[in-house]
């Protein structure tokens, strides 16, 4: 057994591609947590037969792991459906997009000097509940 589960969401489209590559590189590393795969997007209708594009089940399992790894998804245009994004903020609260980045010494970027005190190669974006 794993030390550490993860919600798998692999998405439609591109999503199943661009989750697995993510799953082997973070497997390379030695990173290897088990996955509890659960639909969401166009897929969850097409293929699982769920009638909305964010299934209970989906949003009950981020609760239960508190960890999610989403790849890209279809929401269905026209047909009543709201993003998955947009669902999962409603539903989870999530409210900011905070990633921690840090720059490399050496490698001259744009965000070089900072403004008003803040270092801004030490701040990003993700998401966080509250």
């Amino acid at each position: 057994m794993a030390a550490h589960s993860i919600v798998l969401i692999p998405g439609d489209g591109i999503g199943p591609e661009v989750t697995s590559a993510t799953r082997e590189v973070l497997e390379s590393a030695g990173f290897k947590p088990d996955w509890v795969v659960v639909p969401a997007g166009a897929d969850a209708i097409e293929h699982h037969g769920y009638n909305d594009v964010l299934p209970d089940v989906t949003v009950e399992a981020i609760r239960k792991h508190k960890i999610a790894l989403k790849g890209p998804v279809t929401t269905p245009v026209g047909k009543g459906f709201k993003s998955v994004n947009v669902q999962l903020r409603q539903k989870l609260h999530l409210y900011a997009a905070v990633r921690p980045v840090r720059s490399i010494d050496g490698i001259k970027t744009r965000y070089d000097g900072g403004r008003h005190g803040h270092h801004p190669r030490k701040y990003g974006r993700a998401l966080h509940g509250y």
